[in-house]
């Protein structure tokens, strides 16, 4: 995608940095001869305020509208530029306004629309044919749709499968600043283990809405929980702690009980059913448990072996001790008890300072159900 935001919240929900984040003025000439492109193949047409695409030329125009071109059109906005052939044609190029960023092309001084922006750095960073192009349901028409059909119009293959995500949603209705339920991954991940916000995720389908509150956090929170009890019981390994294995390409961590994961990974190909995946892993966990208290260490740590790889797919850490990996310091585990002490008084405040002081010194800070959980 296009998004650049967020990258501050990467690290703690163990998500991957991009192996490129494109800025769109750096593809103006690439965007500019890709409009010119369109209009030498007679499928985009110059006006006296730009350059636009005749979708009436795009070979099924409309198939991530779900709807036909001819019900696209009755419903379409009459607009009083009559110099558009349809209402449903888009600008490619926007020719330049006062006080605007332009620049050259062959229509004049101006600027690329947004779909054009994001068609050609897609096409450019990860070439035709590629796997995924995703986003939030409101993208998908026009903005993505309008993608498509340039590279459509172009000859050119585009993207293989859309995943549009449903809203963040709070009492049921979408998180937004303007209703006033809204906050910020940041300091949501300042006041809860950053695991629970992916856990939750995890447990919504990617299509369907993510309710975001206290007390769904604080569900979260209950199953890490649980998958941390298991790794302090069974000694589990944290996987994500080196190099990510998938990233590698080396598959799933030897020890994994294959039909386990051959169930993991049926449940993920169907349209990414994170929450059946996940429901699989705790089953796995309730299994683990039970082999122990029946005696078979051997049996109970294969299928905690398995729990920890499943996770480290799922991008969950495992928190096997209560102040992490590594060596800490006496003036380090000083402000852990002292924060520890203020959350268990309510001194939010207190705690609060605490945490941002402990994060200054470079430390990852979390709330485990131990207490406060610090690693590097």
């Amino acid at each position: 995608g296009c998004g650049r935001r967020g990258g501050e919240a990467r690290d703690p929900l163990a998500v991957l940095r991009p192996t490129a984040a494109p800025t769109a003025p750096a593809y103006v000439p690439d965007m500019v001869a890709f409009v010119a492109d369109l209009v030498d193949r007679g499928v985009a047409y110059e006006t006296s305020d730009g350059v636009y695409l005749s979708v009436d030329a795009v070979d099924g125009y409309g198939l991530l509208a779900r709807q036909s071109l001819e019900t696209l059109r009755t419903g379409a906005r009459v607009e009083q530029r009559e110099e558009k052939r349809s209402p449903l044609d888009f600008a490619l190029w926007k020719k330049a306004r006062p006080g605007e960023p332009s620049w050259d092309s062959p229509w004049g001084q101006g600027r690329p629309g947004w779909h054009t922006e994001c068609v050609v750095m897609s096409l450019d960073l990860l070439g035709e044919d590629f796997d995924l192009h995703g986003g939030g349901q409101d993208l998908a028409f026009p903005h993505h749709e309008n993608e498509r059909a340039q590279a459509v119009a172009d000859g050119r293959r585009f993207a293989r499968h859309w995943v549009h995500n449903g809203w963040v949603t709070v009492g049921g209705e979408k998180m937004s600043k303007s209703l006033g339920n809204f906050t910020s991954l940041t300091d949501l991940l300042a006041r809860s283990d950053p695991r629970a916000y992916r856990l939750l995720v995890l447990r919504s389908h990617y299509r369907k809405p993510l309710e975001v509150t206290e007390a769904t956090i604080a569900d979260g929170e209950k199953g890490l929980a649980r998958l941390d009890a298991l790794a302090r019981r069974l000694s589990l390994p944290d996987v994500l702690s080196g190099e990510p294995f998938l990233v590698a390409g080396r598959g799933p961590a030897a020890g994994a009980d294959a039909g386990e994961v051959a169930r993991f990974r049926e449940r993920m190909d169907d349209d990414l059913d994170t929450p059946g995946a996940l429901a699989g892993v705790f089953e796995l966990v309730s299994r683990a448990n039970a082999t122990a208290d029946a005696g078979d260490a051997t049996g109970a740590a294969a299928l905690a072996r398995t729990v920890a790889v499943l996770c480290g797919v799922l991008g969950l850490r495992l928190r096997s001790t209560a102040t992490g990996e590594g060596g800490i310091d006496e003036a380090t585990l000083g402000l852990v008890e002292e924060r520890d002490a203020a959350r268990k008084a309510r001194d939010w405040t207190r705690a609060d300072a605490l945490r941002d002081e402990l994060t200054a010194q470079g430390w990852v800070v979390e709330d485990g159900p131990e207490g406060t959980v610090v690693r590097r």
